[in-house]
This record gives C-alpha cells, sequence and structure tokens, in this order.
C-alpha cells in the first residue's frame, strides 16, 4: 500500500513515519508538509539521515487523491476540518490525529476548541479509533478519529469498572500527567527548557480540550456518566502518560476481582498489559512502545480504587494507536509493525 503522512515534520509525523518505513504492508510512504516543501526530510530530522531519501511534498488533494491509499493527519487542530471533507468521495482511506473528527456534536467542538468545526453529517461518519473498544466498527471505517493520548489513558484504565458500572459515576476523578512532546515540536514559553526542567505544573485546569471526548466514551459505556474532574500537569520529560484515576466503588470487592475482571476485559487486546497485584506502571516502562500498562489498587478502608494507567503519548497516545487502527481498517493482524519492547532504560 502506499500512505500519506500530512504533518510529517512534527512529532507524530516522524514517529509515523518511523514505524510506517517498516512496515510490511507498505511500499511508500510519501510526506506532505505546509511549512517545508521539496526539501530532504533530513533536514528536519538529521537522525535518519541514510536512512531516508524521501522530500517533503505540498499537500495537493487531488495528487494524493491519485497516489495513496491511506492518508494520515498528523496535523494540529483546525486542519484535518478542512482536508478531510475534500477525501470524503475518493476511495482514500483517512486516519486523522488532530482532534477535529472525535466529537459527535459540533457545539462541543466549538466550546472546547475555541474553532469552527466541521458539519455534524462528517462528524457522525468519523469512526472513533479506540482499538481496544471499537475494533469492528474500525474494520468497516474510512474516515477514522484517532484518540487523544488522555483519553487514550484515561478511558482504557476505566473502561472496564464503567461498564460494568463498579464506580459512583460522579465520583471519577482524573489526576494526568504528560512530557513534553504532547505539546508539539514548535516552541512555546511554557515548553521552554527553563520553565520545564526541574518544575511541575497544571494548565488548562477544568479547561482542557480532552475532558469531552474522555466523557464522551465513558457515556458510550455507561450513559449514567455525564461528567468527571479531569486535569492535566506537565511534568519534565520528553515522553510519556501518566493517568492516575480516583473513584468511589459502588460495592465492596477486592483488588484481586478488579484485576481478574481487567484480565478478562482486555483478553483479546494485546497493547494492554495488566499488572499483577501491588504493581503500578511507570511511564519509562512503555517508552517508545504501544502499549498501555494499568495497575490498579482498593482502598477497602475508604470504599474507593485507585487506578494507574501509563503510554508513550506519542504511541498509543498518537502514531503508534494510529497504525493499530490502520491495521485493524485494512485486514492486517492487528500488531503488525508495532509488536516490539519498549525502550529501557
Amino acid at each position: 500500500m502506499k500512505v500519506g503522512i500530512v504533518g510529517a515534520t512534527g512529532y507524530g509525523g516522524v514517529e509515523l513515519y518511523r514505524i510506517l518505513s517498516n512496515h510490511p504492508h507498505v511500499d511508500e510512504c510519501i510526506l506532505y508538509s505546509s511549512s517545508e516543501m521539496d526539501v530532504p526530510y533530513t533536514l528536519s530530522f538529521p537522525h535518519l539521515n541514510n536512512l531516508s531519501d524521501h522530500r517533503l511534498k505540498n499537500i495537493d488533494v487531488e495528487e494524493m487523491k491519485k497516489n495513496v491509499d491511506v492518508l494520515f493527519l498528523a496535523t494540529p487542530p483546525g486542519v484535518s476540518s478542512k482536508l478531510s471533507p475534500q477525501f470524503i468521495d475518493s476511495d482514500v482511506k483517512i486516519i486523522d490525529l488532530s482532534g477535529d473528527l472525535r466529537l459527535k456534536q459540533k457545539s462541543v467542538y466549538e466550546q472546547w476548541y475555541k474553532r469552527e468545526c466541521v458539519e455534524e453529517e462528517i462528524l457522525e461518519g468519523a469512526v472513533y479509533g479506540l482499538s481496544e473498544l471499537n475494533k469492528l466498527d474500525i474494520a468497516k471505517a474510512h474516515l477514522l478519529a484517532n484518540p487523544g493520548c488522555f483519553p487514550t489513558a484515561t478511558i482504557l484504565g476505566l473502561a472496564p469498572v464503567v461498564k460494568q458500572k463498579l464506580i459512583d459515576e460522579k465520583s471519577i476523578i482524573v489526576d494526568a500527567k504528560t512530557g513534553v512532546s504532547g505539546a508539539g515540536r514548535n516552541a512555546s514559553p511554557g515548553t521552554h527548557y527553563s520553565e520545564v526542567n526541574e518544575n511541575v505544573k497544571i494548565y488548562k485546569v477544568h479547561e482542557h480540550q480532552h475532558i469531552p471526548e474522555i466523557e464522551q466514551a465513558l457515556h458510550n459505556l455507561n450513559d449514567s456518566i455525564s461528567f468527571i474532574s479531569f486535569n492535566t500537569h506537565l511534568m519534565p520529560m520528553t515522553r510519556g502518560i501518566m493517568a492516575t484515576i480516583y473513584a468511589t466503588l459502588t460495592e465492596t470487592t477486592t483488588t484481586e476481582k478488579l484485576l481478574d475482571l481487567y484480565n478478562e476485559f482486555y483478553s483479546n487486546s494485546p497493547f494492554v498489559r495488566i499488572r499483577k497485584d501491588n504493581e503500578f506502571p511507570s511511564t519509562r516502562e512503555v517508552y517508545g512502545s504501544n502499549f498501555c500498562d494499568i495497575g490498579l489498587k482498593v482502598d477497602e478502608r475508604t470504599g474507593r480504587v485507585t487506578i494507574v494507567a501509563v503510554i508513550d503519548n506519542l504511541m498509543k497516545g498518537a502514531a503508534g494507536q494510529a497504525v493499530q487502527n490502520f491495521n485493524i481498517m485494512n485486514g492486517f493482524e492487528e500488531t503488525t509493525g508495532l509488536f516490539f519492547a519498549p525502550i529501557y532504560p
């Protein structure tokens, strides 16, 4: 197959290239950029010297329709809403990593993202690509909305207890932490080294654009869930997300029983790894991989459960999951090109 990557000079784009350039079912990667064109890819990423002879191409919709089978949109919000509708009547499958197609209500998107949204008929046609929960629809998808990084960790961490109605729907609190690469490659005062190094700071308090995405997915699992408390913190590290989740249990249970539930729930999910009792994952243990590792513990004294889910934000939170969805959409084995060990240490 021939695949195109729009936004190839970003972190998500170069991760897609790293995976897809070695994918056994991909014959060619065509790289597109709106900021640079007809220049060697290695000018943006010198670590690819002697590994890539690609040149960046201008975004030309008609040329893309003729030359690619699947197009990955690794772009900031706002770009996909303009590009993706132009491919609806074509044979090109779209995998959008930007967030423009994740929310099903136009008004909700515009409230949280502060920009104009695509028409609701396009939103309705986009399949939400959380691979572990929506595999049947993903297999038939032509237009796919790849989940956000925070939602991926949070939803996977909560899905089993939410679906089984084992937690009080009004009690969910998520304390999430991320590395700096989640902010993208462009410099900003908030991600400057001297601001981030030896520092931890909360940001977008009660205003993070991933909140409605998480609530939408949880509501689909259990319609009694409407709102959650969710906040994010920027950590002095390059990659990684840790979502520490707290919720009140609706019945008396044990850690062992919940671990059995999680192992059963994700028994056919090769990229979700459930830790043993009293073992909790760290971000380093999924670094550079497509795994989501989950640990949990019941606090019998308070009747609450603590769930910890970790991912690499550029992999399972972006490019890795996009390729996982690419595999499912095209009938390939789900783990193709992705089943490798995390980088450690």
